[in-house]
């Protein structure tokens, strides 16, 4: 339900001009039938929500302050005004796509181009005379500038002679420090819509605007007791889940299942970096899906055709740095997918606000891991410090989110400052999956207890820290290390007080203070709570422990699934007997990582064993039978479900990297150059190496191993993998002791091994 807000008048504005169009507006007649209008300029027969009271309030000529989730008619609480209103208005605008984008939309409700117009670094000098043109005849109706444009002087000097109706500031959420898109020309656009025009009625737009930013945007503009139209920030279409991130081959296999499964409907997937964007887009297209990378690095030609694409769903899905989507009007997106989380709670609202905007599906995937939050936090390490500290709590509130299991929907609407009731929303992983709640009535008292001897003046952290009696140099300083409370919840964990102090703020017991963002404060509420504790129950976060992977190149990928730790060992115990058989080490018949792999895939034929790491055909041949045949029978005793037959393609050309080490070591390069060349360790090339030597295939590295390995040493060394019983390295370095060989002296020794002895 949209409310009404009353905010303190700004400081005086500067006397008024005399010249042309720097006189107050006029209010608008009541006689102007708006629905009428609508329905003639626009072809539609009912405004949606309170469209219509915002209308009203602009062309009264009141500054007006609009807060709209996307998909919620945002741009046409300034379009129509300025159709029907005399003289042009003046929108401003973040992104040049996104002006270009609504110019278009504008300019295809009427039947003339030159009722809209855009000016920024794109146009020449004869399209720039055109747009002035067309502006000093009264053609134009809407005007779209980056902030940037009124920065300069001739565009302010030509302003100030024109007809303005109004000030629209589109995406105003980039005007406050703490919106995700920061940019400092924002901030002086008070200063330049003065000097064009101090009394022309302002109107700001966002769909992202916490308590925090609403202040900021009202104080930096300047709005003079402006009227603030909020709709809800639910979007009951769709559906919000999180999942851990682990293993990037088994994360992306998951990503295209989920997509095939979709069935041709359009979807966005957000990542990190630009490399990611380009990698996940190839191999999309590699298993079938219609996809495209799109990000900042590219052309803006480039970037406007694969827009187009998406648009025009020649492709379906695009595969996006968030460069990509903010004013992207396309009601059927389905699906939503992060592949890393985001910098803030906006940006994810933001993103995932891109789905279902016609009302219908939209689902909305997040892959977490503490990988990608320490990614982020390493990001703004060469930031300002003011900065840096906005950022860590837009994190924070962002990894809380991730991590909670309470439900998603009211943790999101909380976080814009709106009151979810239900408890359960019926849409989302947490309400889906309810875990049970857990009596936590004397530890709200504690926390309680703690945040008023702390006088109400620190953030959730310190409060944690005061609890589980943890004394940070901050403690120490403010000696709160003396205070009754302190250590008074060292019986629970860090995150447990974290998951309670935030349902504490869901359920309005604790509050935070907007303009010290993070200081913990004491309702009303939870002033009687504290008076008379009652029953207070909470669900604990979702830890995520094995969320620790990231998209980087050179980890190896977890096999898809998780190993059987009984079969695992079933398939040693063969390896020991197989090799005792053939008289040679067991590491030579199997490497382990290729019975972990057999152990997690169940391959019960020749050529499935074919598809583990290591096994080339010939070794499959040659060892693998009595390895599938007890993988088979294990199957049946245990009635085990196999991994489905969904095979992924992957772009990923280990068979390149393979014939690449063979040519480099052929030609003698030295091991730490080719490493480098392919941004490997040289651990890592090691265990690459050691996976083509177990295959079958030769290696001559004794051009390495002359400048690694002593030559009698070698001997020693190659003695000892001949009767040894293990693969254990670290076993191989206790019985060489004497020798005080390093990792990298056994490992390339144990390749030369397998060279020798392997086939």
């Amino acid at each position: 339900m949209p409310t009404a807000t009353k905010k303190p008048a700004s400081k005086a504005a500067s006397p008024s001009r005399n010249n042309k169009g720097n006189s107050k507006p006029k209010a608008a007649t009541k006689s102007i039938d708006l629905k009428a209008s609508l329905q003639e300029h626009f072809g539609f027969n009912a405004f949606k929500g309170n469209q219509e009271a915002i209308i009203e309030n602009l062309l009264a000529g009141n500054d007006t302050f609009v807060i709209k989730p996307t998909g919620g008619g945002k741009s046409l609480c300034y379009q129509l005004p300025a159709i029907i209103s005399p003289g042009c208005a003046i929108i401003v605008s973040p992104l040049i796509a996104l002006m270009k984008n609504q110019v278009d939309l504008v300019r295809g409700y009427s039947s003339k181009d030159n009722v809209a117009h855009f000016l920024n670094s794109t146009l020449n000098k004869r399209e720039i005379k055109e747009v002035h043109d067309d502006l000093l005849n009264g053609h134009t109706k809407l005007l779209y500038v980056a902030p940037e444009t009124l920065t300069k002087q001739e565009n302010l000097d030509f302003f100030r002679d024109l007809e303005v109706s109004f000030f629209a500031v589109d995406e105003a959420h980039c005007i406050s420090e703490w919106g995700h898109d920061f940019r400092p020309e924002y901030r002086r656009l008070r200063d330049m819509m003065t000097e064009i025009n101090p009394n022309i009625p302002v109107i700001a737009l966002t769909a992202t605007a916490t308590p925090k930013v609403q202040s900021d945007i009202v104080k930096n503009l300047h709005l003079k007791d402006p009227k603030i139209f909020i709709s809800s920030f639910n979007r009951s279409n769709l559906y919000y889940e999180i999942q851990p991130k682990i293993g990037k081959d088994q994360t992306i296999k998951n990503i295209v299942r989920f997509i095939v499964n979709m069935k041709g409907k359009s979807g966005i997937i957000y990542t990190l970096n630009r490399k990611t964007t380009e990698e996940l887009a190839g191999i999309l297209v590699a298993n079938g899906i219609k996809a495209v990378a799109y990000h900042a690095g590219f052309d803006s030609k480039l970037r406007a055709g694969r827009q187009d694409l998406f648009m025009n769903e020649d492709v379906q899905v695009i595969v996006a740095t968030i460069a990509f989507g903010m004013g992207i009007d396309k009601p059927d997106i389905r699906f939503v997918i992060h592949y890393n989380i985001p910098k803030s709670i906006e940006n994810y609202y933001q993103e995932t606000g891109r789905a279902g905007r016609d009302g219908l599906e939209g689902k909305c995937i997040l892959y977490y891991s503490h990988k990608d939050v320490a990614k982020l936090e390493h990001l703004m390490r060469d930031k300002p410090l003011s900065e840096r500290e906005v950022g860590a709590q837009l994190i924070n509130e962002t990894v809380a989110f991730a991590e909670t299991g309470v439900c998603r929907r009211k943790v999101l609407m909380s976080y814009f400052g709106e009151d979810y009731g239900d408890k359960n929303c019926g849409s989302c992983d947490n309400c889906l999956h309810p875990k049970e709640r857990v009596e936590a009535k004397d530890d709200a008292v504690k926390v309680m207890k703690v945040v008023k001897k702390l006088d109400e003046r620190f953030a959730t952290d310190y409060v944690v820290n005061i609890l589980i009696g943890r004394l940070t140099p901050q403690i120490n300083m403010y000696r709160h290390g003396a205070i009754s409370e302190f250590a008074s919840g060292n019986d629970q964990p860090v995150h447990y007080w974290n998951s309670l102090m935030r349902q504490m703020l869901l359920e309005g017991l604790l509050e935070k203070d907007i303009e010290e963002y993070g200081v913990l404060k004491l309702s009303a509420k939870g002033e009687k709570f504290l008076k008379k504790p009652a029953s207070f129950k909470i669900v604990l976060n979702n830890l995520f422990e094995e969320a620790d992977d990231d998209d980087d190149d050179g980890a190896e990928a977890a096999p898809a699934g998780s190993t059987d730790d009984k079969l695992f060992e079933m398939l040693k115990e063969m390896r020991q007997k197989e090799a005792k058989k053939k008289g040679l080490p067991p590491f030579v018949i199997f490497l382990e990582t290729s019975l972990q792999d057999m152990a997690t895939l169940y391959p019960t034929t020749i050529t499935e064993l074919e598809k583990c790491q290591g096994v080339s055909k010939g070794k499959a041949l040659r060892y693998g039978k009595p390895f599938v045949e007890l993988i088979a029978r294990y199957v049946e005793e245990n009635n085990i479900e196999r991994p489905d037959d969904f095979v992924m393609k992957s772009v990923v050309n280990k068979s390149g990297l393979k014939v690449y080490i063979i040519q480099q070591t052929d030609k003698k390069i030295p091991l730490e150059a080719i490493a480098k060349n392919k941004d490997l360790r040289l651990d890592a090339l090691l265990e690459e190496m050691e996976t083509i030597a177990a295959s079958g295939t030769k290696l001559n590295l004794d051009y390495a191993i002359g400048e690694m390995v002593d030559e009698y040493d070698q001997e020693d060394i190659l003695e000892y993998f001949k009767s040894c019983e293990t693969s254990s390295l670290q076993v191989a370095q206790q019985e060489l002791s004497e020798g005080n060989f390093t990792w990298e002296q056994l490992k390339i020794m144990r390749i030369k091994f397998l060279n020798q002895y392997g086939m």
